[in-house]
Parts: C-alpha cells; structure tokens; sequence
C-alpha cells in the first residue's frame, strides 16, 4: 500500500502569517557569557492547580506546559523553514491511507522521572485524552471511534475507520496535545498526573511557589540542556505592575502588552517586542441555552449592531481585523462572504421577526467580560454595550477580575450566569474543530451552550470528510455559513499577541499561541 509522507502543513493551510522570530540568526555556546539565574516570565492569567494538561483550558497553564512537556510535532512553521513540520518526539508520520495513520518515534528520549519514551505512552495519551470526561476535549470522537497499536516501541498506528473519519485530524492533533507518561496515566486523573506535570521537555516542573510555578533545566533533554538553569512562571494579574517589573528588570518576559504600553517599551532602549498573528479569535459569545439568545434572530440582531471597525481601532496593535471563527492562520480559514457586518436595518427587522421590535420585551442582558488578561476587554466593552443599547439591547457590562470572570465562564443547566461573554480561545495547532466544534458541537457546550441540529450535522460532515480537501470545502462551503446565519457566537478580531522582554534575552522563540521555547535562550 502506497505511503505518503507527511512533510508540510503550508499546502493545507495555505500563505500563513509571518510570524517573526526575535532572532533569527542567533547563534551560541555554552561559554556565552550570562547571568547564572533562572529567566523571569510574568504571565497574565492565574492557573486552576489541576496540573492534569486533559483537564483544563487555562492558556497559562498551557504556556508552562509548553516548557516542561513534549509534543510529537510543533506548528504553525518556524518562519525560517515554512515548508516543514518542526518534529519533536516523532520523526516521521506517514498517511498509509485515508483511515490510517502511521508515526515514527524518536529513540532515546526520556521523561523527567527517568521513564523512557515510547509508542505505549503515545496511545495512552490519545486514549485517556478522548474520554468524554477530560474537559479539553480535543478529539475528533471517542475512543471507540478510532484504534490506537503499536506494533513495537517506536511505531503508532491510528486506524479511525471505525469513526469513519479521516486519521488526518490526528496530524493536527500531534502539534496540540502534550503527550504524558503511561504510568501516570495508568493511576487516574486523581493521582500524579493533577499533582505536577511530567514531561520530556527541556525544563522539569519542581514546585508551585505561590503564584510562582518554578522549573528547573532538565539535563537529559534529547536536544541538549538548556542555557537557562530555569524558568520561573508567575502570575501578576495588573498590566502595568508587569510591564513596570520588565522596565525595572525584575522581569525578563512579559506577555499580553497592551498598545499604549507598546509605545511606552518601544522607546526603551533596552527592551524589545514580539508580535504575533496568533491562532487566537476573541469571540462574544451568547447564552444560547436560555433566552432571548436561544433564538438565532435575537443573536443575529445583536450581531448587525456591532461594528466591528471601530473595535479594531481601539485595538491598535493588538488586534488584526477578520471575519470568520477561527484565526486566519488555521486549516480552512475564508473571509467568508456572508459573515454578520454592522447594519441596524437588519438588526431591527430581526428584532421584530423575533417578537422585539425596537428591543421592547428583551430582558436586561448581563455582558461579562475580565480585565488585567486580554488586552482593551474592558474599553472596547463599552463600545459593544454602548451599539447595542443603540438599537435598543438593555445591556448592563459587568467587568471583572480574570479569576472571577473564569468561574462564571462556562454554560450550566438552565443556562450559565449572564447572557453574552467575552473570551478569547487559542489552540497550538491548525486544526479548527478545537475551536468549531469544542464550542458549538451539542456534545461540547462549553460557553455558548448551543443544541442546534443542523450545526451539528455540518460539524458531522466537515469532520467526517475523507481528505483535506473535501474537509476544506465542507468547512467553507456547508458550515462556516451556517455559523453565519445561526451566529451562536461573533468573532471580534485574532488576537496579536505582544510580548515585551529584556534585550539580553536571546534565542527564545514565541509560537502564536503564546507557548515560548526557552530550550535556547540566554540571559547576556
């Protein structure tokens, strides 16, 4: 049977964004003079304390994750080398057929309790992360969809005919997921894998200090130990303590700039930037699961009364205009046509079909947003607020600190607290059902809480679809527009994201989810 190597993401994907690294040409020895102290990372967002990567959708928590595990594939490309996959843990992956995917293994690499790497680690990863428990919840189905063998310790074998799905999703799949020990596994998601995380990457986890999760170099990483002796990840949830930390020095690394702040750093002489297009859309999304936004005509409405240019104005720096669910930089991304714009016309003839005409009956409508983690939420909330109350939408916004806006983030019973809410969702990888149908497939009703049949069926048939192409146009052409005339949520902007860093930071490369290898990195 024929076998076609997997080499390149660019064909499906298409032109992706440049994403610039801080220094392309960085070149070292381990005799390059630095400071002997680990590097210092301010994040924006607190983590949840279940280490377990399955069992949280905290980008924090996925930013450590990105130091101390390891993945088979990263993506999107290194601009250096747009053409190929970054291979980590696999060396190759091989499309035997539309149904069956084979991954070759990298040898010799080693967990950081001393465990050994192989194909049994990669099949209970895949196993235990597609139970219908862990709350990420990033696969195309359930375990008894697709077979996971290993016919020796350094070959996978995926066979997803049973779920009569392509096994190409699971290619997307490899540069998201980090993959975990089969012992850890094997205990439970109550045992050691919610007490500490256990990777193969270059930093080892060694303890939660506070708000201070500490990592330490981890010798035996396959590519070489790393320069830094460590990472220090900490949350500091104001903005401005952050970027006085980096001006000070106290801080090497700090994420989440806001624009004004960019100007500010960008006449430091001893401070640069990074941008990134990310794979980040910031999304308002309804309360489908209870009224008035369980009725398609009242989101729509809502919809046509946002105009989306002036958000990107306030944005600045920070945002890149688009016009579709996902980021321009994932599989299937269109500006797509029919996509909601601002028309008050439209608002207010949907608003009368709905049994609303001028907004008369509409109950007060709750718009939860945070401040302090993404950038401008709380300005351009008043923008948002400010539009509908226009067109007749009673809209109270309620801005609050990220830890409480994270409790009353996700749907429940009856419907979740409020009835519109601001939030980001980022995922390291092409893939765009870990955006579609993690949000509005009914088997996943995370914020939105949409049941909606015919979404469903076209979330179905996309996933469904026997190669890339036929996924490509299904997405394109069956349900993005469906999306866009059901509108379960509206996509704002793609996130830039701005970090700010020392100038004596060398080598650390930013991917455009925010996860940063530091495996090169020198503090000068």
């Amino acid at each position: 049977m024929e076998r076609r190597k997997f080499l390149s993401y660019s064909a499906m994907i298409g032109a992706a964004a440049a994403i610039p690294r801080i220094n392309p040409d960085f070149a070292f020895s381990k005799a390059f003079a630095q400071e002997n102290r680990p590097l210092m990372f301010l994040s924006a967002e607190n983590i949840t304390g279940n280490w377990d990567p399955t069992a949280h959708t905290t980008l924090s928590q996925t930013n450590i994750e990105g130091f101390v595990m390891g993945f088979l594939t990263r993506a999107p490309m290194r601009p250096d080398d747009p053409d190929k996959v970054i291979y980590e843990l696999a060396t190759e992956i091989n499309e035997i057929d539309a149904f069956t995917l084979e991954i070759k293994l990298r040898e010799g690499v080693t967990f950081h309790d001393g465990k050994p790497f192989k194909a049994e680690d990669v099949k209970a990863t895949f196993e235990y992360g597609a139970q219908p428990d862990r709350p990420k919840q990033v696969y195309p189905g359930p375990t008894d969809t697709f077979e996971v063998t290993t016919p020796d310790d350094y070959t996978v074998i995926i066979d997803t005919s049973k779920g009569g799905y392509g096994a190409s999703l699971f290619i997307f799949l490899a540069s998201y997921l980090p993959m975990l020990s089969a012992q850890d596994i094997a205990e439970g998601p109550n045992g050691v894998l919610s007490q500490r995380l256990n990777g193969t990457g270059p930093f080892k986890f060694v303890e939660q200090r506070g708000n201070d999760t500490v990592m330490e170099a981890f010798p035996e990483y396959f590519r070489g130990a790393p320069i830094v002796p460590g990472v220090t990840f900490a949350f500091v949830g104001d903005g401005t303590t952050r970027m006085l930390s980096l001006m000070s020095g106290q801080a090497d690394v700090i994420e989440r700039l806001e624009p004004e702040q960019v100007e500010t750093l960008e006449a430091e002489d001893d401070i640069k930037l990074s941008r990134l297009v990310s794979v980040e859309n910031k999304y308002l999304f309804f309360r489908c699961s209870k009224p008035p936004f369980d009725d398609w005509r009242v989101r729509k409405a809502a919809a046509h009364a946002i105009d989306r240019t002036i958000l990107w104005d306030v944005m600045g720096s920070a945002g890149e205009p688009s016009s579709n669910w996902i980021s321009p930089i994932k599989f299937g991304y269109i500006d797509l046509e029919s996509y909601p714009e601002y028309d008050p016309d439209e608002c207010q003839r949907l608003l009368a079909e709905a049994g609303y005409p001028g907004g008369e009956g509409l109950p007060e409508l709750e718009y939860l947003t945070s401040t302090g983690f993404y950038p401008k939420t709380k300005e351009y909330g008043e923008v948002i607020t400010a539009l509908l109350q226009e067109q007749g939408f009673p809209v109270r916004l309620n801005v609050m600190e990220v830890a409480a806006w994270n409790e009353r983030l996700y749907d429940r019973p009856g419907g979740g607290p409020g009835h519109m809410v601001d939030c980001g969702w980022s995922t390291g990888s092409p893939e765009p059902d870990l955006v579609l149908r993690t949000h509005f497939h009914s088997s996943s009703k995370r914020i939105c809480g949409i049941v909606d049949p015919e979404i469903d069926a076209a979330l179905d048939e996309e996933r469904n679809a026997p190669s890339l192409e036929a996924r490509r146009e299904s997405l394109q052409t069956n349900l993005m527009p469906l999306l866009a005339q059901k509108v379960p949520a509206l996509s704002l902007f793609t996130s830039v994201l701005i970090h700010g860093m020392r100038s004596n930071v060398d080598g650390l490369f930013i991917y455009p989810d925010g996860v940063a290898d530091a495996s090169e990195a020198t503090l000068s």
